[in-house]
């Protein structure tokens, strides 16, 4: 009987903690625990093996990334799917609702940011850096404004479109792109964009028209720290 009510609750979370019928209780409880809303963010830009999302969270282990895995897809936010050939492999992957939750991903970390306890130093990987691009993006600002930009980030590649004030971003790269941005970490891309860190000390190595670089870094901008 023990089993099948952890299977039942497992299958329908909403109300397991908090017994309340808010919105904002069912959304934590099924992307409230430890490493549940890091996950999900690793799986933005599309389906990740195992092995990615262990090396993007270095401090998760293998067996809490298993428990969260399977609460997340028992839970309707993520699927598993599996890679074509030559090599087949398992992924895991958003679903349409679990793509949904970028919003919540962007303003928590909006409303974070403005901390003044935030560490901006702290590790940061790839596809955090690349949210960050979305979430602190300034659409009135680059009006008129159209570039394409790849970023090479360690070993990750990423392709930034800026047109028509929206910034969409796919994983991969192209070869026609107006700026190309690479750096072995995302610290160094954000010590540049945020930080006020040139290229040269950052570490950023940029191929491209270096005015665009300046006034397409000049789009990002973390919000001021809240004081009181």
């Amino acid at each position: 009987m023990k089993l099948q009510k952890e299977t039942k609750e497992r299958k329908s979370p909403h109300g397991r903690w908090y017994a309340d019928a808010c919105g904002t209780a069912f959304g934590l409880e099924t992307l409230g625990e430890r490493w549940a809303l890091l996950i999900v963010r690793e799986l933005m830009f599309g389906p990740r093996r195992f092995s990615d999302l262990r090396a993007a969270l270095p401090g998760i282990s293998a067996k809490v990334l298993t428990e969260r895995l399977a609460g997340l897809e028992a839970s309707g936010v993520l699927r598993r799917e599996t890679a074509p050939e030559p090599a087949p492999a398992q992924l895991y992957g958003l679903t349409r609702w679990g793509y949904a939750a970028e919003p919540i991903i962007q303003e928590l970390g909006r409303w974070a940011a403005a901390s003044a306890l935030h560490d901006p130093t702290l590790p940061l990987s790839p596809v955090s850096f690349m949210l960050s691009l979305r979430t602190m993006f300034d659409a009135g600002a680059a009006e008129g404004l159209a570039v394409t930009a790849v970023f090479a980030i360690g070993s990750a590649r990423f392709t930034a479109r800026l047109e028509d004030g929206a910034l969409p971003v796919t994983r991969g790269e192209t070869d026609e792109c107006d700026l190309h941005f690479e750096a072995d970490s995302g610290p160094a891309l954000a010590a540049m964009f945020y930080g006020g860190v040139s290229p040269e000390d950052a570490g950023v190595a940029i191929r491209g028209d270096r005015g665009l670089a300046d006034r397409f870094i000049d789009l990002f901008t973390l919000p001021e720290p809240f004081s009181g």
